[in-house]
């Protein structure tokens, strides 16, 4: 298992997104020697734990348990035959692409060690928006990759350091509960009768998770009580 590239984006103005000024960092490309990785802040504050790598709407992106988003080249490949184009790591957003670890199977508070210094927690899974769509362009996207169940991971930081293309990745931790990226995707998306389960991951999961399920099982209370 290995990082086949660090990549950060700079902000460009598109005509794809809703972010103020019409700005967007998704289009990352790898980046050259070590990169610092590093918690960023909270969300709304905080943007990217990836140096160099710009977050342009920290309404949804960005801050400590989104500092670094994972995908894995299997995948990308994946993609390439089914949209018929070369897809280079970076591209869909991706600050981390990996070979070699199946990202979507990993558990939310998996811990990953890359490198000798820097420590990553899997915290969440990649949700498409209108800017992922735009920027790949192809039609009937945010359906096509929601259905695939394939997001990719969100991972905050637990140690800093730097990293760099060729480092080594080691899973060091890998919680025993059934809450797995993909698992944490479809409860989140397309199959939310799902999301009490998601409860097995703890306090791994975002505070801002805990609330979703909170309010769907309070829904689901009041429905049986009507």
């Amino acid at each position: 298992m290995k990082l086949l590239s660090v990549n950060a984006g700079r902000a460009t103005v598109v005509d794809y997104t809703d972010a103020e000024g019409g700005l967007t960092g998704i289009g990352k490309r790898p980046v050259e020697g070590s990169v610092r990785v590093f918690r960023p802040g909270p969300k709304g504050v905080g943007a990217s734990g990836v140096a160099g790598d710009d977050v342009c709407d920290k309404r949804h992106h960005g801050g400590d348990h989104q500092a670094v988003y994972a995908y894995a080249r299997e995948d990308l490949d994946t993609w390439e035959k089914e949209l018929g184009r070369e897809l280079p790591g970076g591209i869909f957003g991706e600050n981390l692409t990996t070979y070699g670890i199946d990202v979507s199977d990993a558990r939310i508070g998996e811990r990953w060690r890359i490198g000798a210094d820097v420590l990553l927690e899997v915290s969440c899974a990649r949700i498409p928006c209108r800017t992922f769509a735009g920027a790949v362009g192809e039609q009937g996207w945010v359906k096509r990759f929601t259905q695939a169940k394939a997001p990719g991971a969100y991972l905050r930081v637990i140690e800093e350091g730097e990293i760099r293309a060729g480092d080594a990745i080691e899973v060091v931790h890998r919680p025993a509960h059934e809450v797995s990226v993909a698992f944490w995707f479809r409860a989140f998306t397309t199959e939310r009768e799902l999301l009490p389960r998601t409860l097995a991951a703890g306090e791994a999961m975002r505070p801002s998770d805990h609330d979703t399920v909170r309010k769907y099982l309070e829904r689901q209370a009041a429905g049986r009580a009507s």
